[in-house]
């Protein structure tokens, strides 16, 4: 990716896969480098949602995915959808995972990783790790392969702070290749994109009552 003003962030031209769609909602995949919804810059309006909007006027934004993470997401398309996944999005009834390709090796298969978060001021848009103001924030992972100088885990947020994923695998020890945020420089050089992928999403739908389980296979 070229480099480019500070305030000006990189744009995908990877079209938005359509993985599932009915009169309600649908389930896409948001490619890396693309804004979920319009950036304050006039540079910055290209986004999942515009582009969703061209063809579907009445789509709106119920979660978010960082410019850099891919993978699967909801989109709503009427008021009441919205409303009724908003809700299991705050009760924590959404179940999500994640595939990450981290520095190093874990020392154990399995654990969680339980500490707040709060924003970084200084330096925004960075969080930190605060135990006087930050607000709770609980990531469980599974390690599924170990290469040595990296292993690919699968994580599981329990709660959703603004870059929980990232800064809790810090904390570990074990920062996500391609993290030009939180890795160390060695970490972020072994990867030319963050290596963070949204790959299932279940929640109840709205309209049936049903459990809807969509999947995104990583592309890493």
């Amino acid at each position: 990716m070229q480099d480019l003003p500070p305030y000006i962030v990189p744009h995908s031209q990877e079209p938005i896969d359509i993985l599932y769609e009915d009169e309600h909602l649908l389930l896409v995949r948001k490619p890396h480098y693309l804004l979920t919804i319009p950036g304050r810059h006039p540079l910055n309006k290209d986004c999942m949602i515009t582009r969703l909007q061209e063809n579907y006027p009445s789509a709106s934004i119920v979660h978010r995915l960082d410019l850099d993470t891919s993978g699967i997401m909801v989109v709503p398309l009427n008021r009441e959808c919205h409303s009724h996944i908003s809700r299991q999005f705050q009760q924590r009834q959404v179940e999500k995972s994640y595939i990450a390709i981290v520095w190093g090796e874990p020392a154990q298969d399995s654990g969680e990783i339980d500490l707040p978060i709060a924003c970084d001021w200084v330096n925004r848009p960075r969080q930190m790790i605060c135990h006087e103001r930050g607000k709770s924030a609980l990531t469980r992972y599974r390690v599924l392969e170990r290469r040595g100088d990296r292993s690919r885990l699968e994580l599981s947020p329990v709660t959703g702070r603004s870059h929980q994923l990232r800064i809790h695998l810090r904390e570990l020890g074990h920062p996500i290749l391609g993290c030009d945020m939180y890795a160390h420089p060695e970490a972020e050089a072994m990867a030319d994109r963050l290596l963070l992928h949204a790959t299932t999403l279940g929640f109840e739908h709205p309209a049936t009552g049903e459990w809807l389980a969509g999947e995104s296979t990583p592309p890493f």
